[in-house]
């Protein structure tokens, strides 16, 4: 049976009103319209809803018994179609799905939560550290956020960069490399370690350094950059990644920082989300909270 859902505006004002006349003059249509409108709820649901007592018109039992459900879903629907309204933070219980890279995770994961629950408290999060790459999880609404190092290549992913990190090395105190300038052939003679969730021995860099005719030794790869500056830290072995999402980790694990001895293209970092969620003012508010916890990353120590 195909409904009518008019109906519910006519029959929650026919309630609220206890008349044809009152519930017309409430909708702003005549009471011929509104008596046609009556008896189609009447058919509809097998009820008189409304009967005549004398001058007055008094609901039936069923009328009484669904008045309350009814109004309830009318001024639901109104807020459905009505124009947003302002997002009250203090109120909002909602779970987010955040994918940043592993790195992220470890350096603002803490600020992120602390600033999201201290705004909206009923908000919860599940911080995932799978790569955010342009995946059909963000469509499938798996995921709210991600990060990535490139750009989306499908038009319904939105994207916003956030900003740009340079590559850097990171060793040991006392490490060889840290005994004179570091040059392409010192940095190739030394032993290396990858960060590679699947595990590869080679990344970007093999590619940059065959080209000028060096070839590095990868002795291990590691699943997570804690991990690889963990081996670091312990043992001959230089790690090249980014310097910002990496500093506090690095200064944690006492490790110094050695500058790249050739060029390489800094690595930008984007945040990426599904295009339904453009004017959700909550998914706004929840990614303006992440590319401010994300840019502070940026910002130099001491600025």
């Amino acid at each position: 049976m195909q409904l009518d859902l008019n109906l519910l505006t006519a029959l929650d004002a026919l309630l609220e009103e206890g008349s044809v006349a009152g519930a017309a003059a409430r909708l702003h249509v005549t009471a011929p319209a509104m008596s046609r409108s009556l008896g189609r709820i009447r058919k509809v649901t097998g009820d008189q809803i409304l009967v005549r007592t004398g001058r007055h018109m008094t609901p039936t039992p069923r009328a009484l018994a669904m008045h309350t459900e009814v109004h309830a879903l009318v001024q639901q629907a109104h807020q459905l179609l009505s124009a947003r309204t302002e997002l009250d933070l203090a109120a909002l219980e909602r779970v987010f799905t955040i994918r940043l890279h592993d790195a992220l995770t470890a350096a603002c994961g803490s600020a992120l939560v602390a600033a999201v629950h201290h705004q909206a408290p009923g908000v919860r999060m599940r911080l995932t550290v799978e790569p955010g790459h342009d995946t059909p999880e963000l469509r499938r609404g798996e995921v709210d956020v991600a990060s990535s190092a490139d750009p989306p290549s499908q038009p319904d992913i939105r994207h916003r960069l956030i900003g740009q990190d340079k590559i850097i090395l990171a060793v040991r105190a006392g490490h060889p490399l840290t005994a004179g300038p570091v040059t392409v052939e010192r940095y190739a003679a030394s032993d290396h370690v990858t960060v590679s969730r699947r595990g590869s021995l080679h990344d970007r860099v093999d590619e940059l350094i065959a080209a000028l005719g060096h070839e590095r030794r990868v002795i291990v790869s590691a699943p997570a950059t804690d991990t690889a500056l963990r081996l670091a830290r312990d043992a001959d072995v230089v790690v090249t990644l980014p310097d910002a999402v990496t500093r506090s980790a690095r200064d944690q694990l006492g490790l110094t920082t050695l500058p790249l001895p050739f060029d390489l293209p800094p690595v930008p970092l984007y945040l990426l989300w599904h295009q339904r969620h453009d004017d959700d003012p909550a998914h706004t508010w929840l990614r303006t909270i992440a590319t401010r916890t994300l840019q502070d990353l940026f910002t130099a120590p001491g600025e």
